[in-house]
């Protein structure tokens, strides 16, 4: 087990690590009381010089209120390790808080943390905490990145419990699809940790630090793809069972007991996910010494993405319905005006209104019009039969018998458009970055476009270039003849119908399952299939969103989905 050992080398050197956004200290195994200083006073942050392992000095004394490049002013130290600071800024030109990793120019690897930030930055993937700029400038070398003040660390989340079974699986899916990603472009992080891993205001999971946080620790791997692998494996691990699983305490997690080895999720912690805790595993035991008890290790982020694929799909729990109030019924009593009410129980009189009077012009009256309207309906009753036997007279021939004797060629009227009932519809994200609206996925075929499913909102009508598209899958029950899919849509949107195919015995969960068979855009879309199209599975995979609202915010409605044969 090469690779455990040097991850588990890697939590001991996190132990002095603080992310961005700590809200609280983290206790760490080797007794170290705090690891994130506040700059609350200059001499606290201001640290002498001294050396690290490879022999250069600490950064520049800095202070709240430096300006680098004129623009980035300092706010707080929250970390000052190996003789680089880390600190929460303020990007005067923009006006938004951004985060500044600042070492000497001098440092034995400023030159490989430069190097690693421009490699992140150009990697240009939302699902990682951007790098905004990497600078060397008077005998200082800096690294500009994004600053998430609405997003929260996997620490923080940790620490009241671990998550609900969807919740990891979000986790666990978002950040091994985006460490594929961006191994695929030869970039590794090397220190995927709860600190490094952060949920946002909408969901969706992102990943600090790429490249930078291990260029700036001098940590290297001759397995980079098992080192981030196994790391994932960790993180699922400390999200089912709120325990790290290594000896070592970590995180402000405890570790698992001394001497047992490493066991599964599931027997550590009562009523965790069966097919979760099996993954995990799988990513910690990547090496094979501790094989997984039913599947083969995975060893790379891309085998990870695999296995998470090949998982039944894990639902949102329901929403909790919370009862209305029993109605109180409210007894007035009730008065004549300007007369006091009478007592409680005391019974009064009310005069009976005296009856209308009828003149001999208004009974004569109602009684020509009651007389019209009978002979109006008796001479459309006339008029309609005589029409129907003059229609029959004309479609049949009273001398000849009609026979079929299989060579009638005459058209006949198609039997489709049967309308095919919906039995089940889920929202679809292609990223698995967050559930749109998933308890009001009902709405879309309940027969009413008065109410509407809708998604969650976007900066731009290309879903803010995040991703291709969202869409529903609708489940038919069983694999069905399918003639048309009319889509009613609040707002001109464009759509594509895409279809799983005949033999599909499970719901895919993946895009590249379904084929495109019909497009359109409008607020009512028919989409009809250029052939002969049999299908259980349907997504309704939405492409371009309409705007919704005076705050610039794009998002897509559906009000009413209807499938034919």
């Amino acid at each position: 087990m090469a690779e455990r050992s040097t991850a588990a080398v890697d939590v001991a050197d996190n132990s002095g690590e603080t992310s961005l956004t700590a809200q609280a200290d983290q206790s760490t195994a080797d007794g170290v009381a705090k690891n994130r200083e506040r700059d609350t006073d200059s001499d606290e942050v201001q640290e002498s010089t001294r050396t690290d392992g490879a022999g250069t000095t600490s950064p520049p004394e800095l202070h709240s209120g430096h300006k680098l490049a004129r623009r980035y002013r300092l706010e707080e130290c929250v970390t000052r390790l190996d003789g680089f600071s880390s600190w929460r800024a303020v990007d005067e030109k923009l006006r938004r808080a951004v985060g500044v990793h600042i070492l000497p120019a001098d440092h034995s690897r400023a030159r490989s943390v430069l190097a690693a930030a421009r490699s992140s930055a150009l990697l240009g993937d939302p699902r990682f905490v951007q790098v905004l700029d990497a600078v060397e400038e008077n005998d200082v070398v800096y690294v500009v990145h994004e600053w998430l003040p609405d997003a929260t660390e996997l620490t923080t989340l940790l620490a009241s419990g671990p998550l609900e079974p969807y919740d990891a699986y979000q986790m666990v899916s978002q950040v091994s699809s985006a460490m594929a990603a961006a191994h695929r472009e030869g970039l590794a992080h090397l220190r995927l940790n709860p600190n490094a891993v952060l949920r946002a205001s909408t969901g969706q999971w992102r990943i600090r630090g790429l490249a930078v946080n291990a260029a700036l620790r001098g940590v290297a791997s001759d397995t980079p793809q098992r080192t981030d692998t196994e790391a994932i494996g960790a993180l699922l691990y400390a999200a089912l069972t709120q325990r790290w699983p290594y000896e070592s305490d970590a995180y402000g997690l405890s570790g698992l007991p001394k001497d047992i080895g490493l066991i599964a999720p599931d027997q550590v912690r009562a009523g965790v996910h069966r097919g979760l805790s099996e993954l995990s595993m799988r990513a910690l035991a990547n090496d094979g010494a501790t094989a997984s008890r039913h599947e083969s290790p995975c060893t790379t982020p891309e085998e990870l993405v695999k296995a998470i694929g090949e998982m039944p799909r894990i639902r949102p729990p329901e929403p909790a319905f919370t009862a209305p109030p029993e109605y109180q019924r409210t007894t007035y009593q009730q008065g004549t005006y300007g007369r006091q009410s009478p007592r409680p129980g005391v019974t009064q009189p009310i005069a009976s209104p005296p009856p209308p009077l009828q003149s001999r012009t208004g009974k004569a009256l109602k009684w020509a019009v009651s007389a019209l309207l009978i002979a109006a309906l008796g001479l459309g009753s006339w008029q309609l039969a005589d029409a129907l036997m003059d229609q029959g007279g004309k479609n049949e021939d009273p001398g000849q018998t009609q026979t079929n004797d299989g060579n009638d060629k005459s058209p006949k009227k198609p039997a489709g458009g049967k309308p095919i009932a919906i039995s089940g519809a889920r929202d679809f994200d292609p990223l698995g970055d967050q559930s749109e609206k998933p308890s009001d996925i009902g709405k879309v075929y309940d027969n009413s476009t008065a109410t509407y499913w809708q998604t969650d909102f976007y900066l731009s009508a290309d879903f803010g270039r995040l991703k291709s598209g969202v869409g529903i899958i609708l489940d038919l029950g069983k694999t069905q003849q399918v003639g048309k899919v009319t889509v009613t849509f609040v707002g001109d949107t464009s759509v594509e119908l895409r279809s799983a195919g005949p033999d599909a015995g499970a719901e895919p969960t993946s895009l590249d399952a379904y084929s495109k068979v019909a497009q359109g855009s409008g607020t009512t879309v028919q989409l009809k299939p250029d052939k002969s199209l049999k299908s259980r599975y349907l997504l309704v995979w939405l492409t371009k969103l309409p705007i919704q609202a005076d705050d610039g915010k794009w998002r897509g409605r559906v009000a009413d989905i209807k499938v034919t044969s």
